[in-house]
């Protein structure tokens, strides 16, 4: 035989037992995980050492995690999308950190305040996060996974590859199969094919996607949609504004003493109002003082009238409530049926900055 076919049949002889091991390793697979589904390389996790600070836990790196399947969770806390995915990241990350299972929280903000990193820590105790957190107040690592959602969660296997990712609320069974599927292709044995089931309550709750019919809304005027006080927008610079008698769904006005800027709207002086004719269970408007340590009261009402049973977690039946830190505040949490409702939030003190409206 020719020195070239001798060659040609190692190849052969080569790739065959190539083809068996990998057969006999997916059969593995397939027995260690049912529903196993086939997860494509999209490239390797990218660093993570331009984080600026690390919350519960000192600093991690890509090479100190190879052998461990990664989950990283981009996140920002006033972030209504993100919250309501929370429950479930907190629950894998209980369930599989002693199988290897390392979850990452990467807080890259949207809004300035977001990105103080007290405020980051206070909120990280607050909504119980004990997994590590990556401070990425300069988007650096936002940059490096070329990311552009909130939540986006990207799993990593124990080589260091990115195998999956998922961009917004959903797919949990399916994530939670895939971070399975990548432990077990780690070797780990005994993981179990049971999903871990959630209490979600509060702003954490599933939004009611069939009675959604409004959307996210920014006030300032950098991306504000929608808004029909007389005068149209004054940008920085104060002005009285007036509301219409009436507003059309989806559409949003202001009354009373404000500045409009890029990324808020600031109340100059008492009984300011904000309205917002809306279709949701829930409305959320994202807020803080505007002089820290110093609380802005405030009172909503729901077509004119105190909410009652339907008032959010952060108001009582009559609608009362306080604006004390930077955060999501919930408003309103109806039952059924929903409807066209009209909003309206007043201000009892100055000096409240408001940012947007989220809805579920």
């Amino acid at each position: 035989m020719k020195v070239k076919d001798l060659f040609f049949v190692a190849i052969l002889a080569s790739t065959i037992a190539a083809l068996i091991v990998a057969f006999a390793a997916d059969k593995r697979l397939a027995q260690m995980t049912p529903n196993a589904v086939s997860l494509r390389v999209e490239g390797d996790l990218p660093s993570l050492g331009r984080a600026s600070e690390w919350i519960n836990s000192p600093p991690l790196t890509s090479v100190g995690l190879r052998g461990k399947v990664v989950l990283i969770d981009f996140w920002t806390y006033t972030c209504i999308n993100w919250r309501r995915t929370l429950p479930y990241v907190r629950a894998w990350a209980e369930k599989y950190k002693d199988q290897g299972l390392v979850v990452i929280g990467v807080h890259s903000p949207e809004f300035d305040f977001e990105k103080n990193s007290d405020n980051v820590r206070q909120a990280t105790k607050d909504i119980r996060i004990d997994y590590p957190i990556a401070i990425d107040s300069d988007l650096a690592i936002w940059r490096a996974f070329k990311n552009e959602y909130w939540p986006a969660l990207y799993f990593v296997d124990a080589q260091g590859r990115i195998r999956h990712h998922q961009f917004g609320e959903g797919e949990y069974e399916f994530s939670e199969r895939v971070i399975q599927q990548l432990l077990a292709e780690a070797g780990i044995g005994a993981i179990g094919h049971d999903l871990v089931s959630v209490d979600a309550r509060g702003v954490e709750a599933a939004a009611d996607l069939d009675s959604l019919r409004s959307p996210e809304t920014y006030v300032g005027y950098e991306r504000a949609e929608n808004f029909v006080s007389r005068d149209g927008t004054i940008a920085d610079k104060r002005h009285v504004y007036v509301r219409p008698a009436r507003l059309w769904l989806n559409h949003w006005a202001l009354s009373g003493d404000w500045t409009v800027g890029k990324q808020a709207i600031v109340l100059n002086t008492v009984g300011g109002r904000i309205v917002y004719r809306f279709h949701a269970r829930d409305l959320h408007l994202i807020m803080e003082p505007a002089v820290r340590d110093k609380s802005v009261r405030f009172r909503v009402l729901l077509d004119g009238q105190p909410p009652g049973a339907v008032h959010g977690i952060d108001v009582d039946e009559q609608g009362n409530g306080m604006v004390a830190e930077p955060r999501l505040y919930q408003l309103i949490r109806q039952s059924e049926p929903v409807g066209d409702r009209q909003f309206e939030i007043e201000f009892l003190d100055p000096g409240v900055e408001a940012f947007s409206f989220t809805f579920g």
